[in-house]
């Protein structure tokens, strides 16, 4: 195989793509639990949530392929199997089926989860001036942040 030869070393390079598998585990597991809310949603709020959550998790579809081609970019390996994600993901799973207001609050947390995990990355790859990586976090920080406002934004009376 070709030495990956971008103007990175290899060694920052790793921690930037070990960085990137713990935003990817955090996005699809992200997905996983939007999606898992999707379907199962009830109550007065069901047709707004329903089709909330279903632009949310059509995004994360997204996401999960752009960080995972980054990775691959840097000359790693994406991680992409869910004993991986359970082990690199800063999001809990949920396994049973909580009220629509604690789905929210649940959607908020794995939302400002993701924006630590993409925030944590930023140093090194600024270092290295890793200008693609440091575009990929940011791209993802905005998207981020503005869904926790407006999740955040449902639970307010």
């Amino acid at each position: 195989m070709m030495q990956v030869d971008i103007g990175i070393d290899a060694d920052t390079r790793q921690e930037i793509a070990d960085g990137l598998s713990r935003l990817l585990a955090d996005t699809y597991t992200l997905y996983l639990k939007t999606h898992y809310f999707h379907w199962n949603v009830t109550g007065p709020m069901f047709q707004t949530l329903h089709l909330m959550f279903e632009t949310q998790y059509t995004e994360l579809a997204l996401a999960v392929d752009l960080i995972a081609e980054r990775i691959r970019a840097l000359g790693f390996t994406a991680p992409g199997s869910y004993t991986e994600y359970a082990k690199l993901s800063s999001i809990p799973e949920t396994t049973s089926v909580p009220k629509a207001t604690e789905m929210i609050k649940l959607l908020v947390e794995g939302q400002e989860a993701v924006c630590r995990t993409a925030r944590s990355i930023f140093p090194v790859a600024e270092k290295a001036s890793d200008e693609p990586t440091a575009d990929l976090l940011t791209q993802r920080l905005q998207l981020h942040e503005k869904t926790a406002w407006m999740l955040r934004s449902l639970l307010e009376q």
